[in-house]
């Protein structure tokens, strides 16, 4: 290794909704200078653009036939995370309710996945200094090989107050039942369902405030790095 460089670490994040993943994530990628990708924003936005063109997402087949079609660019910098389609800046857009009630649909589809999963592989090895890639099905599907794969787990009422906490003015019951009817969604579908890799590392965070995750999950990635 040249200088004593560190080698590039692929850092795979999985969970479902409302378990800090994507602030523990991007906090983790910044503090280390690693890239950093969220998966979930690539299937809102090939979802945003489905219903933008009055795709049926009720038919798998009709979505199934342009998946290839929208250019998703995904910008890596855990400062600035960026997400345009076909060169428009969607990053607002793919965070409505309408996206979010839909992205379940749409990500089942096979072709879908292929596709994203195809964008996924290419931008994490294309990371020079490595990357933390967050997801549903990164460690098991998208990046078997990653080289450390961490599952967030959190009790549903924790999720439930997080998410609407972030979505402003959210009912927690509704928010609640929301999360886990796409918990069974995500973890029942055929193609790449939402699980833990064998290999990866749980953590609970339920009754651990963000600062202490982001601790937790840096503690594993220098380890890793540091080949222990």
């Amino acid at each position: 290794m040249e200088n004593g460089a560190a080698k590039p670490v692929i850092v795979a994040i999985d969970g479902p909704a409302g378990t800090g993943k994507s602030s523990t994530s991007k906090a983790v990628a910044a503090q280390l200078g690693l890239s950093y990708l969220d998966t979930g924003a690539q299937y809102r936005a090939i979802t945003w653009w489905m219903v933008n063109n009055g795709i049926d997402i009720d038919d798998p087949s009709a979505i199934a036939a342009v998946a290839g079609k929208p250019e998703i660019v995904s910008g890596t910098d855990p400062a600035g995370p960026t997400i345009t389609v076909d060169g428009t800046d969607v990053a607002g857009p793919i965070r409505t309710q309408e996206v979010s009630s839909k992205v379940s649909a749409v990500s089942a589809v096979p072709e879908v996945r292929a596709r994203i999963t195809e964008l996924q592989r290419s931008l994490a090895t294309s990371a020079e200094d490595g990357i933390v890639v967050e997801g549903r099905d990164i460690g098991t599907t998208v990046l078997p090989d990653a080289d450390l794969k961490i599952f967030l787990t959190a009790s549903p009422e924790a999720r439930a107050a997080r998410r609407s906490g972030e979505l402003k003015g959210a009912d927690v019951h509704a928010t609640r039942e929301a999360l886990i009817k796409r918990d069974a969604a995500d973890s029942s579908r055929k193609t790449s369902p939402l699980a833990k890799a064998d290999d990866a590392v749980e953590v609970d965070t339920t009754d651990l405030t963000l600062a202490q995750v982001i601790e937790c999950v840096v503690t594993l990635v220098e380890e890793k790095r540091a080949g222990k």
